[in-house]
């Protein structure tokens, strides 16, 4: 194992220079068109439950909590969605592509605890066209539950019924995995298989894991992130943490990508109370399926399963460092483009507000920014702030349409976007929010934008106390 170091973080520059603009210059003789701006057009705002469950738990709400992989997504033209109604009894919901209406099944499982945490993650395992939901999960089991075989492959000729999902499991199958499981994130290989990352442990103490569904069984592939070493900062040090993901991601070219900040357990290592104790923004990869993870340079980071775990003194895992104390947001967002390059969305206090948050939600929605980080083709990480206030403690989601432009849909729906032209530096409003009253976060559905080029992305409105309120699905086409 390689030996951990004491790291003390410098503050990250507040932008990069950019990226040289995309050449549209021609052979005499020839022509070549620019690649379109990005822009976005509302084509429909669909109600998936008038009355969703609504509680306000670590500042969000348990439909919609931006991590979710995935609340929402699409596959052989149908869009599936999955929440908790008002009675708390979670709630799977299928449609055609541009149909105005959804079909639901409310699965035999309600909501244990008023706790946002405790989301309903999807994932689709294309070997045999299951949907798999795990949910309802936080330091704790959690109740799993997958269709029949070839449900998804046939949407036009099988009912959407409950006789179509089977019963709800608090094991994958027989797979226990651990008693303190939280933030299951499904993601499909390649081949078809299906994967769930989850942590096992608690927030300042837990690793991250893999399990592998083939279509037969599931596999505990193991840990592979630790929460051993020492960090150090100006203020105090730490012995325990956790990796937050941004996401796990395939990208064309197979390699699996994950953007990641630390939280330490000794709040020591903060200029004050009140703030948040993740630090850093770094980044892994994996080339053979999430069994050995390498920094951005190739450099072997840990392995799945063995003692030898990526862990917080790492050589090269670091993309932009950054100290606890301006409340950097843990799991905000990142992308994978079509040269395989991966991005991602960052949120903090910069320092020009000051060099010491003192309560992270307060002084996120005062002064937070959200700041865009990519690595170029030559390998060199460049980063630009996103010249809009957050005006919110909540997260921010990052997505690519078909030319590599980005779109951030910022808290309460709110659409931002660079192009590639620019080298994403010159980010626009494209849509303020107007009309859909949204809470805060949303849950992006990820997987559309490759299929029919639209942007669709789940919200709740906003209510009170626990009064329930309307759970939507909006969609905006991207350039085709």
């Amino acid at each position: 194992m390689r030996p951990l170091t004491a790291v003390l973080p410098a503050l990250a520059l507040l932008a990069t220079a950019a990226l040289p603009g995309t050449s549209t210059a021609a052979l005499p003789g020839t022509s070549i068109a620019a690649d379109p701006a990005p822009a976005v057009t509302r084509v429909a705002d669909t109600q998936l439950d008038g009355q969703a469950v609504y509680f306000v738990s670590y500042d969000g709400l348990v439909n919609n909590n931006s991590f979710q992989k995935n609340g929402l997504l699409t596959y052989r033209g149908h869009q599936y969605a999955a929440w908790y109604t008002a009675d708390r009894t979670a709630v799977v919901g299928r449609r055609a592509l541009g149909a105005t209406s959804w079909q639901t099944v409310r699965l035999p499982h309600r909501l244990t605890a008023d706790d946002s945490h405790n989301v309903i993650s999807m994932g689709l395992s294309r070997v045999d066209g299951r949907l798999h939901l795990n949910m309802d999960s936080h330091s704790s089991g959690f109740f799993y539950v997958k269709s029949a075989a070839g449900l998804l492959d046939d949407p036009a000729g099988r009912a959407w019924n409950s006789a179509q999902f089977g019963a709800v499991q608090t094991t994958l199958d027989g797979l226990a995995l651990t008693s303190q499981f939280t933030y299951p994130q499904f993601v499909a290989t390649p081949e078809g298989r299906l994967q769930l990352s989850y942590r096992a442990g608690v927030s300042g103490n837990g690793r991250n894991a893999l399990a592998e569904y083939d279509g037969s069984r599931w596999t505990a592939l193991g840990e592979w992130a630790g929460s051993t070493g020492t960090y150090t900062s100006e203020h105090g040090s730490s012995t325990a943490r956790n990796m937050y993901l941004h996401g796990i991601d395939y990208g064309a070219d197979g390699r699996l990508h994950a953007f990641f900040t630390w939280r330490e357990q000794n709040s020591a290592v903060m200029c004050a109370g009140g703030g948040l104790t993740n630090h850093d923004t770094g980044y892994v990869y994996s080339a053979d399926r999430g069994r050995t993870w390498r920094t951005a340079a190739g450099v072997v980071a840990g392995t799945t399963g063995s003692s030898d775990q990526v862990t917080v003194g790492d050589a090269g895992t670091v993309v932009d460092p950054i100290n606890p104390d301006h409340s950097l947001m843990n799991q905000e967002s990142q992308a994978v483009d079509s040269a395989g390059l991966p991005h991602a969305v960052i949120s903090y206090v910069p320092g020009r507000f000051g060099q010491c948050t003192t309560a992270y939600a307060a002084d996120r929605t005062a002064n937070g920014r959200a700041f865009h980080l990519f690595k170029n083709a030559a390998g060199t990480w460049k980063k630009t702030e996103i010249p809009v206030a957050l005006g919110s403690s909540q997260r921010t989601r990052l997505v690519l349409d078909r030319y590599d432009n980005a779109y951030a849909v910022l808290p309460y729906g709110r659409i931002v976007a660079a192009s590639r032209a620019s080298g994403y530096t010159e980010w626009k409003t494209l849509f303020d929010g107007a009309g859909l009253n949204a809470f805060g976060e949303v849950v992006v559905d990820d997987t559309r934008i490759a299929q029919d080029g639209v942007l669709s992305f789940m919200y709740q409105q906003k209510s009170s106390g626990t009064t329930p309120s309307a759970l939507r699905v909006v969609d905006f086409r991207l350039p085709s």
